[in-house]
């Protein structure tokens, strides 16, 4: 999968991976960048430093990502890749309030079917098309002390499974990028507690996130690990799951210790 030529619509690409993804796109020579996010003048700067397109979007919103995304098409042709990346990291237990869980699985969930389910048509008739689902690690691993973005990963990864199961034949890529930390403000997720300096000591920068997606993309690979550990920690917990919810545990033991580090 190259994206030249191609008209790509990213959600969430005002800042952070969004952002670095849009870049990247357009500097591989993507016919249309379109860059949606939350943020008006995020979308519409970026848009405007690669010759794209910025719109504001909220992609917890249907008819608004229908609409979008009909009236881009009707423009400028079937998306070549859709790149479902918006999201928001919502830490806590099961004890975070029912409207933030139902928040977090409406952006990190939702919006993903929303956006396929617009999408899909024009990829589908016009035989080719590709989906990017930025997942996260957490979808694979689980994130300890944030029980709705891991359970909500859990979900989006299973989604682009099922998407890419079904429609593969028809000409539908899909790959899902799960990155573990990446220097963007949802780092700011982890406050002032003793893992904040193990987090940021093993966080990659959005280029680094960038590069990866643009190989991975290449080789047409569902799974897109920007750090590689992840594809071994993966394995340890599909070979022995008791062992590896044991480490799980300890390290949740380590993290909530105050001289962790």
């Amino acid at each position: 999968m190259n994206v030249k030529d191609r008209l790509v619509f990213v959600t969430g690409g005002g800042s952070g991976i969004g952002e670095a993804l849009s870049r990247r796109f357009a500097q591989e020579g993507a016919a249309t960048v379109v860059v949606t996010d939350l943020d008006s003048d995020a979308a519409e700067r970026v848009a405007t430093d690669i010759g794209g397109i910025g719109l504001r979007l909220d992609v917890s919103d249907e008819e608004a990502v229908t609409t979008t995304i009909e009236s881009i098409e009707s423009e400028h042709g079937p998306i070549g890749l859709l790149v479902n990346n918006a999201g928001i990291a919502t830490g806590g237990s099961v004890d975070v309030p029912t409207a933030r869980w139902q928040k977090t699985w409406d952006v990190n969930v939702m919006a993903h079917v929303y956006a396929i389910r617009a999408a899909l048509p024009g990829m589908l008739a016009n035989g080719s098309g590709y989906i990017l689902s930025t997942v996260s690690a957490a979808g694979l691993l689980t994130n300890i002390g944030a029980a709705p973005y891991a359970v909500t990963k859990h979900a989006a990864l299973a989604l682009a499974e099922w998407v890419s199961m079904t429609y593969g034949k028809q000409g539908i890529g899909v790959s899902a990028l799960c990155p573990q930390f990446v220097d963007t403000p949802m780092l700011d997720l982890f406050g002032e507690s003793a893992s904040q300096e193990w987090v940021r000591s093993i966080a990659i920068t959005t280029d680094d996130v960038a590069d990866a997606v643009i190989n991975g993309l290449a080789a047409e690979r569902f799974l897109i690990l920007p750090h590689p550990e992840v594809e071994t920690f993966f394995q340890n917990k599909a070979t022995d799951y008791d062992r590896w919810l044991g480490g799980m545990r300890k390290l949740n033991e380590q993290l909530n210790n105050p001289d962790f580090g």
